[in-house]
This record gives structure tokens, sequence and C-alpha cells, in this order.
């Protein structure tokens, strides 16, 4: 198990703090889009699941996913959402860190951000019942969740593996890991 040093925790903490503000952003579009595409927008829902398999992609250390989920859920809960929200960045960033853990964090690649993600969406399922979604009627439920976990898988499998894996090409990830040719291959796997 590799320990996290300072730069790490500095590193992902400031990948939360990016994300909790894109996340502000991201609120706003989402509220916009509400009323236009009320079922629909559970499509785009996915970038809240993003933060933890995105930073754990870029450092690829344990307990990554968590504090990075933690994080940006902090900044979002100072700016105004609430004590909620710090619950929700613990819990998905805490369904992400088990699924890596499940992997005994060796796999990097797409499929496996992506199944990372849908762990975030499941683990806050389990919070949105506790918040009032139980409410719902189950196809409502179903119709619903299943949108946020194709979209869980598409943020957080497919853009935040391919962002990572821009930022390897560039070399800026050289400053936070060495990439080596077996970095590369193992986010084929």
């Amino acid at each position: 198990m590799k320990s996290l040093k300072f730069t790490d925790l500095l590193i992902t903490v400031m990948v939360g703090v990016v994300f909790g503000i894109t996340m502000k952003f991201w609120d706003d579009l989402y509220t916009v889009i509400k009323p236009m595409l009320p079922v629909a927008r559970q499509l785009i829902y996915g970038m809240w699941f993003m933060v933890g398999p995105f930073a754990f992609l870029l450092i690829r250390k344990p307990g990554v996913a968590l504090l990075s989920s933690v994080a940006a859920a902090g900044l979002s809960a100072f700016i105004g959402h609430g004590i909620e929200v710090l619950i929700y960045g613990f819990v998905q960033g805490l369904g992400a860190e088990l699924l890596f853990a499940a992997f005994r964090y060796k796999r990097f690649g797409i499929i496996v951000a992506g199944l990372a993600g849908i762990m975030s969406c499941a683990a806050g399922f389990f919070l949105d019942l506790f918040y009032g979604y139980a409410e719902l009627e189950v196809w409502a439920l179903i119709v619903k969740y299943s949108l946020r976990v194709i979209s869980a898988f598409v943020f957080t499998g497919v853009f935040a593996y391919y962002i990572v894996r821009a930022l390897e090409a560039t070399g800026v990830t050289n400053l936070i890991r060495p990439v080596s040719s077996e970095d590369y291959k193992s986010l084929d796997q």
C-alpha cells in the first residue's frame, strides 16, 4: 500500500477544490435544464460522481477518491449548499474508494473508473432514499437512477479516463508521479 505524501494530499485537495467550483456551475446548469428536460437532465448528473475516480486515476493511491470527494463537497457546503452535501461527498467518495479497493488499487481503466462512478451513484441512492426519494413510485426511481448510472459511467469512466490520459500525454502528471510504459498499459486494463 502506497502512503500519501504531502504533495499527494495537496494535489488531491486541489482537485477537490477545482471540482467543487465546477460543481457550483454545473448545479446552475442542472437548474436551468430542469424545466426543459425534467427527466433527461439525469444524464448530466454524473459530474457529481467524477471527482473521486478522476483523482484516483491521476494519483493512483488509496484514500484519494474519498479525500477528493470530501474536499469538493466541503467547498460546496461552504458556499451555501449545506451539510447534506458534505455527507453526500463522503458517501459517494467512499463508494468509489471501495470499488478501487476491490481491485486492490491496481486497475486504472475505463471500466473500473466507470464502475467507481456507478458505486458512487449507488451510495448516493441510499442517502437519497433517506432524504425523501423513497416516496417516488418504483418506475420513477428505476428511470431516474438508470439514467444516473449511465451518466456516472460516462463521466467517471470515459471522461475522467480520457482527461487523465491527455494529461499524461502532455507530461503534466510527471510532476505528480512519473509515467512509465507500464502506467500506459495499466490504463488499457
